[in-house]
């Protein structure tokens, strides 16, 4: 049997810091990951995704995400959509999946009690719901006595972390590394870690289909999976799924045209369009230069990519003769530019608002000149 293990979705996921324009494109492009895992099964010839928890961002996504959800599952009538409740969208009594219970269309499966479940001849699933946001016991305990017919091979479906990080939620929904082991399981789908990450040749995390966060390796992926047989481990192949990629620069400028070579080298396999970046920027430029950065950066990236988090407050300027030069031809602010270029070098708070004064006073006339050329 050939399958799709994914997790993660977070569907109505708010993403709170970002504009409303960038923030609704995200928003919609989880949705839109429903119809590409749909895709991506036809194509891989799986009969079924399995979703590994987390599908909705909370237990109360609203009217909208909930009916999309439902209707591009039900619109892929040829794929059987499996789904587990996770810490984010836990299976409270009387709400969001005793309502998917009754509303699913017959190609859902909501798996809401600890039983095992059949996915097709000779293959059954063992899943995991979560009751709670967090519980101290292993939800995957009840798989080493779960019954199911002899030589059928056992796929787990669970939602939780191999390890304790030691956080404010330390030892919740903690599960054994060694599980599929212990229980005899051809394979085990896990959710809760949005990067992607194989445990053991028979245990595997596939990471949110969307990516949704700085920092996180190899998102944007579902697995193909291929049970081989009892005691053979599964095939598993990265199957690429989202549409947005997420990237980080910390640089470190000594000089404005050392900028151009490191923006080629920001995520170049991403289309600009798709990109959200974050970028730290450091050092001590002309005040030319410092001015010329950031507008290539604020009035051309940042209009080129879906967002950009841009936090030059360690890019300083240490102003030379021509950039004073450029500010006052005629000698008229000479004073005064000099004056705050004296209290840029003596650093602190003062220093800091003198630093962006005199930047300011050398942009208003840049832009002066422009307007009398």
């Amino acid at each position: 049997m050939r399958f799709i293990h994914t997790s993660d979705w977070q569907l109505g996921k708010p993403f709170g810091r970002l504009p409303d324009e960038a923030r609704a494109a995200l928003q919609e492009a989880r949705l839109d990951a429903i119809d590409s895992l749909a895709a991506a099964a036809r194509r891989e010839g799986a009969r079924a995704v399995l979703v590994a928890g987390d599908v909705f961002d909370n237990s109360e996504p609203g009217d909208r995400v909930y009916r999309q959800a439902l209707t591009r599952m039900k619109a892929a009538a040829d794929v059987r959509w499996v789904l587990l409740p996770g810490n984010h969208d836990p299976a409270r009594a009387d709400g969001l999946w005793s309502r998917l219970a009754v509303e699913a269309p017959g190609n859902v499966v909501t798996c809401l009690e600890p039983q095992p479940v059949e996915l097709t001849e000779g293959v059954w699933l063992l899943p995991a719901p979560l009751q709670y946001k967090r519980t101290l016991e292993d939800p995957t305990d009840w798989f080493d006595r779960a019954e199911t017919p002899p030589g059928a091979l056992r796929v787990g479906l669970a939602h939780g972390s191999i390890t304790d990080f030691g956080g404010r939620d330390a030892a919740t929904n903690l599960l054994p590394p060694d599980r599929a082991k212990r229980s005899g399981l051809a394979y085990l789908a896990l959710g809760d870690w949005h990067g992607r990450l194989t445990v053991d040749p028979f245990t595997h995390y596939s990471g949110t289909p969307e990516p949704d966060d700085f920092g996180r390796k190899a998102t944007g992926v579902a697995l193909s999976v291929e049970l081989r047989g009892a005691g053979d481990a599964p095939k598993v192949e990265e199957l690429a799924i989202g549409r947005y990629g997420w990237a980080t620069g910390d640089w470190t400028l000594t000089a404005g045209e050392e900028l151009e070579g490191l923006l080629a080298g920001l995520a170049p396999e991403v289309e600009r369009r798709n990109l959200v970046a974050r970028l730290k920027l450091s050092g001590r430029l002309s005040l030319a230069d410092r001015v010329a950065v950031r507008d290539r950066l604020e009035n051309g990236l940042a209009h080129e990519v879906r967002w950009l988090d841009l936090d030059v407050g360690d890019l300083s300027s240490r102003p030379t003769e021509s950039d004073l030069s450029d500010i006052d031809v005629n000698g008229v602010l000479r004073e005064a530019t000099e004056r705050l270029q004296a209290m840029v070098a003596e650093g602190g708070i003062e220093g800091r608002r003198a630093a962006a004064a005199l930047e300011r006073l050398y942009i208003e006339h840049q832009r002066a000149q422009r307007g009398g050329a």
